[in-house]
């Protein structure tokens, strides 16, 4: 062995690689010989010098299938969820154009809400002064602001004190999308009003999230409000 480290000799931190590499190149037979070692590490000797690695390769590749077969897996659980959450989305959106006044586009907002997503409710709230339809719930001026921010358009994450947006069910909700909009009825200015979409999740709605889906609804919730003026 003669300039060649001895692997069993004390080393403050162990052999580096080029050390056992260099190790394994001068005694590459001893490496062969030792059959506990490769059954070990998936190897299988053949015969004199020879080695079969057939079986690490076979693992190997059995492990980047498994991988692939889930991650494949995860992208079609994924696509499925979202194909579906596009569906509930279109059909609500068509149940909403079929409103007959502010009042029942609330209801049926709620209903779609509840039935077609699972959530605990929803609700449309519209700032003062002005009149506010039966249904829909007053908020303050500046409301809308301190609710979703200044130049703000959403706000999604845990229900907090004080929104008392969802009725009855306000003491399930666990989580909520605050979407902005500013209806235009006719005969006056554009107001601030907002859609509030409550989960009885707590990460029903996380900041992390997008809003695509519930922002739709609300611009259809925006248009088909205009229909009508809002009484004093």
């Amino acid at each position: 062995m003669s300039g060649t480290p001895d692997l069993f000799a004390e080393h403050d931190h162990g052999p580096s690689w080029p050390q056992v590499r260099a190790w394994i190149q001068a005694h590459a037979q001893t490496l062969v010989e030792d059959r506990t070692l490769l059954e070990e590490i998936g190897l299988k000797p053949m015969g004199p010098n020879v080695v079969d690695f057939g079986r690490a390769a076979l693992g190997r590749l059995e492990a980047a299938a498994s991988r692939e077969a889930d991650a494949r897996k995860q992208i079609e659980a994924i696509a499925r969820a979202n194909f579906a959450a596009q569906t509930q989305t279109h059909v609500a959106a068509l149940d909403l154009m079929e409103a007959r006044n502010q009042s029942d586009l609330a209801r049926r907002l709620d209903a779609a809400a509840q039935a077609r997503f699972g959530l605990s409710g929803a609700a449309i709230a519209l700032e003062k002064p002005g009149g506010i339809p039966f249904g829909w719930k007053a908020l303050e001026a500046g409301g809308v602001d301190s609710l979703v921010g200044e130049n703000g358009l959403a706000w999604l994450g845990p229900v907090f004190e004080g929104l008392d947006l969802f009725g009855p069910a306000g003491a399930e909700v666990k989580s909520v999308a605050l979407i902005r909009m500013a209806p235009q009825f006719a005969g006056s200015p554009a107001r601030h009003a907002l859609c509030a979409f409550g989960s009885p999740e707590e990460d029903g709605f996380t900041p992390q999230m997008g809003c695509e889906l519930a922002a739709f609804i609300t611009r259809v919730t925006e248009r088909v409000a205009e229909r009508w003026p809002v009484l004093s």
